[in-house]
Formats: structure tokens, sequence, C-alpha cells
């Protein structure tokens, strides 16, 4: 069997849990990471057995590159890639308009040079996407309400990381019920910076601006993290004329890890699509899944 060439663009904490799940996979080999420049000898000596780059050119060929970045970073990067004929994966989770925009733009660069992006292939958007739609397909007339945690949530707490004088932050997403959530934020400050306002461009980021949003300064972020999270999707709905239809779905994870696993699959189905840009919700799903078609239909149908 020739595995497939997988590079990883980011080792965060997603980008840790990417390579985890490459490794896991019989079809796959991992020929490198991608990293800023800066970070790349650093990492080298935490990472003996796998190559630590800048320019992905130095991995020799690729067919999936993984892209665990920042999602504000996506359109950039994963423009990067496709130009080059390089398949992508995204964990894009700014919802709604922006990814409809994200997929417009990705889709047409990856058609021109006969490759494959796989937007928002997180757990939501991502497989969570899936399940609104599996639930709509049973009760079409209804109310999907998604409750995410209690848990750290990694695309708020890298956006709060981001803003001028954070030093080092965690983002909690809380549940009040009904899909309703308020995010609870601790973060380290930089010296010299006033923390009223930093709290006040958190609570203005895209990210918070539509939540309630409590900011607390603390000495030591890294004492606060878990990175467990859960997310509970409840409908209740109706089917034909029938009212009254209930359905639950729940699940707690390790985020990175899950991320990084949906990531991966999403990887392997990519290169079973025709050129252009996808979400998950438009790709078989047995696409990703490895092994063989017969054996996954017997078992899983």
């Amino acid at each position: 069997m020739q595995k497939s060439k997988i590079a990883v663009v980011g080792y965060g904490h997603v980008g840790q849990g990417v390579v985890d799940a490459v490794l896991e996979s019989p079809d796959m080999e991992l020929v490198g990471i991608v990293e800023l420049p800066r970070i790349v000898e650093s990492l080298k000596k935490k990472i003996k057995d796998v190559p630590v780059v800048s320019d992905v050119k130095e991995l020799g060929h690729v067919d999936v590159a993984i892209l665990a970045i920042n999602s504000r970073a996506v359109p950039e990067v994963a423009s990067i890639y496709l130009k080059m004929g390089i398949n992508t994966v995204d964990a894009y989770d700014i919802h709604g308009e922006a990814i409809l925009q994200l997929r417009a733009s990705l889709d047409r660069l990856a058609r021109e040079h006969g490759a494959v992006a796989v937007i928002s292939a997180g757990w939501d958007p991502g497989t969570d996407s899936i399940i609104r739609t599996i639930m709509e397909v049973i009760a079409p007339k209804g109310i999907t309400n998604v409750n995410f945690g209690p848990g750290m949530s990694m695309g708020h707490t890298v956006a709060v990381k981001s803003i001028p004088g954070v030093k080092d932050a965690i983002s909690i997403t809380v549940p009040k019920g009904m899909g309703l959530h308020k995010r609870i934020v601790y973060i380290e400050l930089e010296e010299g910076y006033d923390f009223e306002k930093v709290s006040e461009a958190v609570k203005k980021d895209p990210y918070f601006i539509s939540a309630e949003t409590h900011v607390f300064r603390v000495e030591n972020v890294s004492n606060l993290i878990d990175m467990g999270h859960s997310v509970y999707i409840e409908r209740k709905g109706v089917s034909g004329k029938t009212h009254n239809q209930k359905m639950e779905y729940t699940m707690s994870i390790v985020n990175p890890a899950a991320t990084g696993q949906v990531m991966v699959a999403a990887a392997r189905a990519s290169l079973k699509q025709k050129p252009g840009c996808y979400t998950l919700l438009e790709i078989p799903p047995i696409d990703f899944l490895y092994g063989d078609i017969e054996n996954l239909l017997c078992r899983l149908v």
C-alpha cells in the first residue's frame, strides 16, 4: 500500500494532536512539520525523528498539508499550499458568512491548481455540523440547540493570545442552556499594559463580541489549563406531521486530540475528491475512514 505523505503546519496543541493521529494511521506517512523560522531550531531539539522545516519545499513530495494554525491565518496560508498543488485541511472555526467566503476563494484556487481544500474540519464546525444535519434529516422542522462546555476553547484562546498586552491566556466556554454561552477568560498581563484596556479589547474581539464575556487577571495561566471540552446538541422538531421528535448528542473530549483526529480523517478524504474546496458536509462520510469499502459497509450500514 502506498502511503499518503502528510505535512503538519504548526506544532501547537492541535498540531501535536494531528501528529499523533497521523502516526497512528496505517495509510499515512508523516514527512515533516512546518513551523515559523524563529521556532524551527528549538523545535528540532525536542523532536528528533521527524524533520522540522520552515519551508514545505524542503520535505520533497507532499500530498496533504494539515494546517494546525490560527483560523485567521488560514486564508493566506492555505492559498500558498494550494498554489503548489498540495491539498490542504484546516480547522477554520469562524462560523457563518466567513466560512462561505473562505470556501469560495479557496475553491477557485484549488480548481486552478488541481488540488483539494477541506475547510472547517474540526469538531465544531466539522463533525458537529454533520450531527446537526442528520438531526434535520430526521426532523426537518424544529429547533437545534448546541451547548458547548464547560471547557477550554482553542480558537477563543488563540484569539485572546493575539491581543497586545496578553502574555498568556485561556478562554473557557460555559453553557447557559438553549444554545447560549458565556466566556470566562483568564489572562497573564504583559508588563506595562493596563488590564482594563486589555480586557475591553478582548470583549470587542469578533470571537467574543456577541457573547457574555468575563475577563480575569491571574499570575499563572498554566496552572488553570485543562484541555477537556464537551458538547451537547439537542433538537426538538417535526417528522412529517408528527411533533415532539426529540434527539440528543453528547461528547466529552480532549480538544486538541479530537480536532487533530478529524483533520487527519479529512486529509484522507481530500485524496478521494475532485479539485475544489469542501466542507465536511459535502464529502461522503465513508471517505473519512481507513479500510476496504465493502468491509466498512458491511460493518456500518
